[in-house]
């Protein structure tokens, strides 16, 4: 028996989601499986919320995205933000569960396999530096450095930065999540030729309202970008 083989002996793979045994190592167990309610079929191809309706392979858009105008071109998301979704995404921002970006940048790449093109170049929303050394990591660069890694696309985690602390965006309704942000990202003066001309791949752990990815792909844009696309770990839903 091989080292790999101990080690399976000794730490038997375990659910990152509960710690029960699985049979492979970094999923999901076959009770909490179920309870992570994974996105499928078909999403509004702009935000990535689903849709009732069957897959017919042609882009369908939601109601908010018919009537906002989206800087981005398209969009997705992997989970939606309830149940078990939101358990595994808090405990990777506020619990330093790192474990968990292994499996989910798994998830990220699935999800985000219809949008996703060989010229692209991944890059994180920013984290403001003050909240940074209070958490110790952005976890929105955390996961696109490991989609990077697992696409192989190339990858710069400064690409944009935050000009300013914004408050909170809980407790804050459409109109004042977009006014909250505006203005509040801009593209790093060392990295302003690398986005020109170029598509953008962002990251982010949450998408509620679009406001931030809104803000991010504006700065994008504002910097030449040809295109932006954007990626979300979990998505929140109206009827979820």
């Amino acid at each position: 028996m091989g080292l790999q083989g101990l080690a399976r002996v000794f730490f038997p793979p375990q659910c990152v989601s509960c710690g029960a045994p699985t049979s492979t190592e970094f999923g999901l167990c076959s009770a909490c499986w179920p309870k992570t309610p994974f996105i499928t079929g078909l999403v509004c191809d702009t935000c990535g919320v689903p849709l009732p309706g069957t897959d017919e392979g042609r882009p369908e858009h939601c109601d908010d995205c018919l009537t906002l105008a989206r800087p981005w071109a398209r969009g997705r998301a992997a989970l939606l933000y309830t149940d078990n979704g939101r358990s595994l995404v808090l405990g990777l921002k506020h619990g330093d569960r790192l474990d968990l970006l292994r499996p989910m940048a798994e998830w990220l790449e699935r999800a985000a396999g219809p949008i996703l093109a060989p010229d692209m170049l991944i890059a994180p929303v920013p984290l403001h530096w003050s909240r940074l050394l209070r958490r110790r990591y952005n976890q929105s660069a955390l996961l696109s450095r490991a989609l990077a890694t697992r696409t192989g696309l190339e990858h710069c985690p400064d690409l944009l930065l935050r000009r300013r602390r914004t408050p909170s965006q809980d407790h804050r309704d459409r109109d004042a999540r977009f006014a909250n942000l505006s203005g509040a990202i801009a593209a790093h003066p060392r990295h302003a030729g690398r986005i020109r001309d170029r598509r953008i791949f962002l990251v982010d752990d949450v998408m509620t309202s679009g406001a931030t990815f809104a803000a991010a792909a504006d700065a994008c844009l504002a910097a030449g970008a040809k295109e932006v696309c954007v990626l979300a770990l979990a998505r929140v839903a109206k009827d979820a």
